[in-house]
């Protein structure tokens, strides 16, 4: 089962708040919210990977011993940064390639 901490409910708010006011370009609140649930589906799936990629950089340590990539598009890269319990996975951090330090 995967869970979601109080942090990564707040950060995939603050993503969705983000596109629905880019001053890059105007997004429908369609596309925002499809694209939020493209996240939160890569999160939900975790329980049932075979492997875990261990986190490598400091910045997601912080937050989580394992990471999982995901590749929005060409230049955007969401971290999901999370513990793995038993068979349980707790979403700890969504982070992007914008934010990460390496």
């Amino acid at each position: 089962m995967v869970f979601y901490s109080e942090q990564a409910d707040n950060d995939l708010d603050k993503i969705l708040e983000g596109l629905l006011y880019w001053n890059k370009i105007e997004l429908s609140r369609e596309f925002c919210l499809s694209y939020i649930n493209d996240i939160i589906g890569a999160c939900d799936c975790l329980d049932t990977k075979i492997f875990h990629s261990n986190a490598v950089y400091e910045t997601h340590r912080q937050y989580g011993n394992k990471v999982h990539t995901y590749k929005r598009n060409a230049n955007t890269i969401w971290y999901i940064i999370y513990n793995k319990i038993d068979e349980n996975i707790y979403v700890e951090k969504i982070i992007s390639n914008y934010i990460t330090v390496s």
